[in-house]
């Protein structure tokens, strides 16, 4: 039996790669006699860049930018030429991502997305007339403030300083940055397509795993309405707005097209041709919920399946959608690593996945 393993990272525990290779190893334990095709993806946050440098090749750097907290971090640029245009590819969680600040450290109202900012400059320094930017797994909930100051937006040391200071804010001038991105194609690729406010929104939505408790996400909330208020409320409530903190938003304010950043990584994989000559398709990612039947890759896994009429099943470490929504984005069924018995449970996250691809084997394989 041949299966296809496209599976997400499992944030804060595995890399896509390393669930990957989990959930081979759990299967082949039950099923040996199996031939297992990995394809780790990404929706747009962490391991973006990853996805598309091995898929596509081209040339990774490294920049140094300012990271979340102001302290300088190791960002990447991917360039390569695609149909005669130069495209650069980078991943916001790269520059300012939640990954990059210690949990005790966490400030949601004072992080700053400057550095992805910084990241489009050199991607024009490069020469490069077209980007497209992964977005999602942000420290940030600052609505993209911080990229446009980088880019010269106006008044550059409120909208640098994270997402709190925009509470009440006045002028903006954006011209200065979309004069500076004047000629290139932008792209904001999201992990999620929710609005800028609201309850799916960059502060009640996603600011609590960012260390927000309900006084500053609500802060964060009124915040999000007088940046949407000063610069384009009918922008605010279009689908990706709210990803990465709001980062979509100050893309969708320089003019970028907004695709799901799943179905970047998907079409870069070839992930529908390859679902054609499985048997059986597993994806996965940590907390298979409410957000990941909107644009996640688990969601774009399952379309791709469909399209080629296999069967898929989702591995999560929870799962907390019910059979009828499965029904209805074509998977058949889920399961979850919270639910396996003390007794198989592993001692690290992949051991865990592992088990549990290997209980998963004993129904599917045949």
């Amino acid at each position: 039996m041949r299966i296809l393993v496209a599976p997400d990272k499992f944030a804060g525990t595995l890399t896509a790669g390393q669930a990957a290779e989990a959930i081979r190893a759990g299967w082949l334990a039950t099923a040996s006699g199996d031939e297992l095709e990995l394809v780790p993806l990404s929706d747009g946050g962490p391991g973006f860049l990853d996805v598309l440098a091995s898929a596509l090749g081209g040339d990774l750097e490294s920049v140094s930018v300012r990271g979340p907290s102001g302290d300088p971090v190791e960002a990447r640029l991917l360039v390569r030429i695609e149909s005669g245009t130069r495209t650069a590819y980078v991943e916001s969680a790269d520059a300012c991502g939640l990954h990059l600040v210690t949990p005790g450290r966490r400030d949601a109202g004072a992080a700053t997305s400057f550095g992805v900012g910084e990241l489009l400059l050199a991607a024009m320094e490069r020469g490069c007339d077209r980007v497209v930017v992964g977005v999602g797994g942000t420290a940030s909930s600052d609505g993209g403030a911080g990229m446009l100051a980088a880019l010269g937006a106006y008044p550059r040391d409120v909208l640098a300083t994270g997402g709190a200071a925009l509470g009440g804010i006045g002028r903006v001038d954006l011209a200065p940055a979309r004069a500076r991105v004047e000629g290139v194609t932008l792209v904001a690729a999201t992990d999620v397509g929710g609005p800028l406010m609201g309850s799916d929104g960059a502060a009640h939505g996603y600011a609590e795993q960012k260390g927000a408790d309900r006084a500053t996400r609500d802060l964060l909330e009124t915040a999000m309405r007088s940046w949407a208020t000063a610069t384009d409320g009918a922008g605010a409530v279009r689908p990706g707005a709210g990803a990465g903190g709001g980062l979509g938003f100050g893309l969708l304010l320089l003019g970028a097209e907004r695709v799901a950043g799943a179905a970047v990584t998907v079409a870069a994989t070839g992930l529908a041709g390859r679902a054609g000559t499985a048997d059986l398709v597993v994806t996965g990612e940590g907390a298979f919920d409410w957000q990941s039947l909107r644009g996640k890759t688990v969601a774009g896994v399952a379309r791709a399946a469909q399209e080629a009429g296999r069967p898929v099943v989702v591995l999560a470490g929870r799962v907390e959608v019910g059979r009828r929504e499965l029904a209805n984005a074509g998977i058949d069924a889920a399961y979850a690593i919270d639910d396996l018995p003390t007794s198989e449970a592993g001692h690290t996250p992949a051991q865990s996945l592992a088990a549990l691809a290997s209980r998963v084997a004993r129904t599917w394989s045949r």
